[in-house]
């Protein structure tokens, strides 16, 4: 996997997988990469699903930011998604507006790059408008964690353009 600040590949544009929905075929009216990055960026509230160590799904909403290709986010160690995370690496992020959809599947880890966590306390604070000075030192000395997940597949939908712009972006090749 690259290292946030090493921007990835552009994924390819495929159409969902979704029998009885009457796809087009083909790839006229796939969105764009950039629509679907220009909303990862923009929303403010995300939600976050991840699985409990018994099965049982969990759904949440974080703060966070997309950077190089990657999603970024922090929750508190003992959290119940810390805690799904630590036995199940795999979740998906969604933006907050459902009309223009972006859903990413992906892999959590925990951010070591000290760094990337000094930017993400700052933009956390200019973004949200929220004092991290109370969290700085457990997220710097790596104690509480940062997360960064990178996608493995991202769905985007923008119900003004109907299902013919339902795209399935692939970021393994």
């Amino acid at each position: 996997m690259s290292p946030v600040g090493t921007r990835l590949p552009k994924p390819r544009a495929t159409r969902p997988h979704m029998p009885g929905y009457g796809l087009p075929r083909g790839t006229r009216g796939l969105l764009p990469w950039k629509w679907a990055e220009d909303r990862l960026k923009k929303s403010h509230i995300y939600w976050i699903a991840t699985t409990r160590p018994d099965g049982r799904p969990h759904l949440m909403v974080v703060w966070g930011f997309w950077k190089d290709g990657r999603f970024l986010f922090s929750t508190g160690s003992q959290s119940r998604k810390a805690k799904n995370l630590a036995s199940n690496r795999r979740c998906i992020i969604a933006t907050e507006q459902a009309n223009q959809a972006v859903i990413v599947e992906g892999v959590a880890e925990i951010l070591a790059d000290v760094e990337v966590r000094r930017w993400f306390l700052a933009q956390t604070e200019k973004k949200y408008k929220f004092d991290m000075s109370a969290f700085a030192e457990d997220i710097l000395n790596l104690t509480e964690p940062v997360y960064t997940v990178h996608p493995d597949i991202v769905f985007g939908l923008d119900e003004k353009k109907s299902l013919k712009s339902a795209t399935r972006w692939h970021f393994r090749q």
